[in-house]
């Protein structure tokens, strides 16, 4: 007896069980594109029609069109009936649950049952899912496959089989026997930790291993007989966590290669295993021969590995690395690089340059301890480290052309429900081509946010006027070397003479009021002290014959030191709107202008009376006249001290933004005028102080910014007028003439002249590329929480070399900065004037080339750091070019490399690094 379900409805025809094992035939191109896409990969519909041989069903046509009595709501979902409370007459211990989108047929009769359409069919812990499954219920075995697509032809609904927690495996067809856990897959294809098999034929034995037979065992995630890369294992025996293989050879392509093994030994293991590193071999123009790289991989646990290399020279130069990376997720990463050289580019017998570098990067996850942050980001070292170390840096153009090296290590913490909140941070800053260093040893933050002493948490009502006085607090702490050379770093005097130290505090009080409706009145009062354990003090020593004449000698003076200061503000402002109506496009064009006026008063702390500056007179002697100074006893330490002159005066600020309003066109359909931004603003300020004796007007400084072509380019500009008549003067420094320009007491329109322009600087900057000028889709937020252990370790990669990372997907796209800037100091001018641009372009979807260049309008000339790349993706495979047709770091390089993780190492190189140009003395 069967029983069809189908759509809702149920037959009596007895059915006859057939089924046919299927096994495309990869010679066969039409079996070939069927056999695509276990792994995800889009099919393009065949041109032919395919000619697999797959089974006919004999159930006869109108069999499911018998008994329209009786409707069955429950046709989608059926359980075996079994007693799951004690073992079976037919040996099963658990249910066997089938599911089908399209129909169900059961033979009671044999035993047997169907699933036609998305079938799905879970027993114990085993799932397999087909397009196509018939249940053996009296042998206990199950049978699944795929079929070619109606509209298509591609082979679709391919088995796929999961049990516990292994990966999905796939397969044109398999028959398995639930019940002994045992089967046949034929052309199967699975995947572990970036090792792919595929092709051939697997018998499962048991729960641990499989025989298998002709398969391809890769990193290559195409299906056979895609595959680009592999290993053909002809018998072998996979185990959980290796492959014992007989008889092997190398395929490319579907190319055999010469190139095989009487038997081998190929390990799965399920986390990551320790082993050593393959080095590379060649030549360097100025090291000699080579052995670099030479390394071992340490996996110390499921959160931490390492990895260490070295590399030797036949001239006596060596290489030291070990670089360690960790991941928990959900709480944070990292990784660690030490790295330390030995390099002899002198003759034979001259000392080796020394060089080390520390490299840290941490981040933590902003939900693993809220309320507090750590962080990291270290880049410290010889300043030579990248000049003498290039190959360990893969030839970088961007750490080989860097000027500075920054560090900084930072801890942060909020209390909830209160105002405070504290940072500590250390950080580092070197300069390479002047080899100096300033450390800050740390910096302390403590800041509590502006709160209304005034006011009432329980307060009804408006706030009084009193109400809305605000106070703040912020203290500052540092510890800090500056500016010293890189050799006297670690030099006692060093921590003992040049460390500078002070504490800062703060405090802010300001009161906001709304005057007669459209005027804001802001006021404020802050107070500033610093405390210092050293101060300075200036002489004159003219007996000394080490100390140039008039030159003042600087002593540190141990001690506690403290120095106070404030100020007083108060303005208004307010808001002028105007606006332009049209009858064209443009709709309106409105300006907004903000004006403010500011009286601010600041004492002269340069006063006797404070204690903070001192003046120093030297004796006159032939042929030397009398040399005075005054000078601030903070002025070399961390905050500085109170500024000098006396400050009464008013700020005036003038802000613009212009915007226009344009019409919405006929096809819109929302009928919404759209906003552009002409001019997002445009600020005029200056000062003018009554209590200066002449010069009372500061310069005129202006300032602006606006976005083009839908905010795609940005433009901004700066600048500053100098309102006073400049006369040239001569002074004769060391025998020369030194020209000089000093203002005088005389505005320029008096003369009938507009104030000099003294500087200009003018800077645009965009990146534009094809999904600039497409509809913009909503972002997915991507998160580490998200990652899966594959993406963990492609994140790894790229952040160990993020230039080996090449987006494809984006067809084209360009990153410029134009800048230029003037000077004028009256007696001369100085211009700059630079445009940097850089991008890619994918010919194809498997060609890009990426440029960069930067060009000098004033010398006409390109810049030495011009480069071009060309990118070739072979899939499992990646091909790149990188050129710098001129200049210091001329050079080529050509790297072909595989793409898994696992085999990042696998590459061949060919290199003409920069050492070999005509600028080191060779040929090129």
């Amino acid at each position: 007896m069967a029983v069809a379900y189908r759509s809702g409805y149920k037959s009596s025809s007895k059915v006859i069980a057939r089924d046919t094992i299927i096994k495309l035939d990869s010679n066969r191109a039409t079996d070939r594109r069927l056999m695509r896409g276990p792994f995800g990969k889009k099919a393009e519909p065949p041109r032919a029609k395919p000619t697999a041989a797959i089974s006919k069903d004999t159930i006869p046509k109108d069999s499911l069109r018998r008994d329209t009595s009786a409707r069955d709501t429950g046709r989608s979902a059926l359980v075996l009936p079994t007693d799951t409370g004690r073992k079976s007459a037919n040996g099963l211990e658990s249910e066997v649950k089938a599911h089908a989108e399209d129909s169900i047929i059961v033979d009671n009769e044999n035993n047997l049952m169907y699933l036609y359409g998305k079938a799905r069919v879970t027993y114990e812990d085993v799932e397999l899912d087909a397009e196509y499954i018939r249940i053996d219920k009296k042998n206990h075995l199950i049978y699944a496959s795929g079929r070619p697509s109606p509209k298509t032809g591609r082979y679709i609904g391919r088995p796929i089989f999961q049990q516990k927690n292994d990966k999905p495996s796939y397969a044109d067809s398999l028959l398995f026997d639930y019940k002994t856990k045992k089967g046949k897959i034929f052309n199967p294809a699975s995947e572990q930790d970036g090792n792919f098999i595929s092709g051939g034929q697997a018998k499962k034995l048991n729960n641990d291993e499989v025989a298998y037979k002709n398969v391809i065992y890769s990193t290559c995630n195409e299906p056979f007989p895609h595959t680009h890369f592999g290993i053909v294992i002809t018998k072998g025996i996979g185990e959980k966590h290796r492959i014992i293989s007989g008889p092997a050879y190398l395929e490319i392509a579907n190319i055999p290669l010469p190139l095989g093994v009487p038997f081998g030994f190929f390990p799965k293991p399920e986390s990551r295993a320790s082993g050593v590193i393959f080095p590379t071999f060649g030549e360097d123009a100025r090291l000699g021969f080579f052995m670099r790289n030479l390394g071992y991989y340490i996996a110390l646990n499921d959160y931490m590995d390492m990895t260490s290399n070295v590399s030797i020279y036949s001239r006596g130069s060596y290489e030291l690395s070990t670089a360690a990376r960790y991941l928990k997720r959900y709480k944070y990463q990292g990784n660690l690089t030490l790295s330390y050289g030995s390099h002899n580019y002198g003759l034979p017998g001259d000392p080796a340059a020394k060089d080390f570098n520390i490299s840290w990067s941490h981040s933590q996850d902003a939900n693993a301890h809220p309320g507090s942050t750590f962080s990291a980001s270290v880049n410290a070292g010889t300043s030579s480290f990248y000049q003498n170390s290039p190959a360990g840096q893969n030839y970088s153009l961007t750490q080989l052309t860097q000027n500075n090296m920054r560090s900084s290590i930072a801890y942060g913490k909020t209390w909830a429900g209160t105002p405070f909140n504290l940072n500590v941070s250390l950080g580092h800053s070197q300069d390479i081509s002047q080899k100096r260093i300033t450390l800050d040893l740390p910096t302390v933050s403590f800041n509590m946010s502006t709160l209304s002493p005034f006011d009432s948490k329980n307060r009804i009502g408006e706030q009084k006027w009193y109400q809305k006085i605000t106070v703040g607090y912020s203290l500052q702490a540092q510890n800090k070397i500056n500016n010293i050379p890189e050799s006297q770093l670690f030099t006692s005097e060093t921590l003992s003479k040049r460390l500078q130290n002070g504490m800062q505090h703060t405090i802010p009080v300001a009161l906001s009021l709304n005057v007669l409706k459209y005027f804001q009145f802001n006021t404020s009062a802050n107070y500033t002290e610093r405390w210092y354990l050293q101060s300075i003090r200036k002489r004159y020593d003219r007996d000394n014959p080490n100390v140039a004449p008039g030159t003042a000698v600087v002593d540190t003076v141990a001690g506690f030191a403290r120095a106070g200061e404030y100020n007083l503000n108060a303005g208004f402002s307010t808001k002028v709107y105007s606006q332009a109506n049209f009858k064209g496009k443009i709709k309106a064009i409105r300006h907004v202008m903000t004006p403010s006026l500011t009286f601010s008063y600041r004492p002269d702390f340069s006063d006797p009376s404070y204690g903070y500056y001192r003046t120093i007179v030297s004796e006159a002697s032939i042929p030397y006249t009398y040399t005075a100074q005054t000078y601030s006893i903070f002025e070399q330490s961390v905050y500085g001290g109170p500024s000098a002159g006396r400050s009464a005066g008013l700020g005036l600020n003038i802000d613009n933004v212009i915007e226009a309003k344009v019409r919405p066109k006929a096809t819109d359909t929302s009928n919404t005028d759209k906003k552009i931004a002409i001019l997002q603003g445009f600020s005029i300020s200056t000062f003018y102080n009554f209590a200066a004796d002449s010069i009372k007007l500061s310069p005129i400084s202006f300032s602006g910014h606006t976005g083009l072509f839908g905010q795609k380019v940005n433009v901004s500009f700066n600048g500053s007028l100098n309102p006073y008549v400049l006369r040239v003067r001569d002074s004769i420094t060391n025998g020369a003439v030194i020209r000089y320009a000093q203002p005088t007491a005389r505005y320029t329109w008096k003369d009938g002249k507009l104030p000099m322009l003294t500087n200009l600087g003018l800077s645009m900057s965009g990146s534009l590329n094809s999904s600039s000028f497409s509809p913009k889709k909503q972002a997915q937020p991507n998160t580490l929480q998200g990652m899966t252990p594959e993406q963990s370790r492609q994140l790894s990669l790229i952040n160990s070399d993020p230039g080996a990372y090449i987006d494809f997907t984006v067809p084209w796209n360009i990153s410029f900065s134009y800048n230029f800037n003037y000077s004028n100091t009256g007696v001369a001018t100085n211009t700059t004037n630079t445009m940097m641009i850089s991008g890619d372009v994918s010919i194809t979807p498997k060609w890009k080339i990426q440029y960069s260049t930067n060009f000098d309008f004033n010398a006409m000339k390109l810049a030495d750091a011009t480069s071009f790349a060309i990118y070739r993706d072979l899939h499992c495979w990646d091909l790149s070019v990188q050129w710098l047709p001129f200049g210091y770091y001329k050079s080529y390089n050509v790297t072909i490399k595989v793409k898994s993780s696992i085999l990042q190492d696998l590459k061949l190189t060919k290199r003409s690094d920069y050492t070999s140009n005509r600028y080191y003395g060779g040929g090129f």
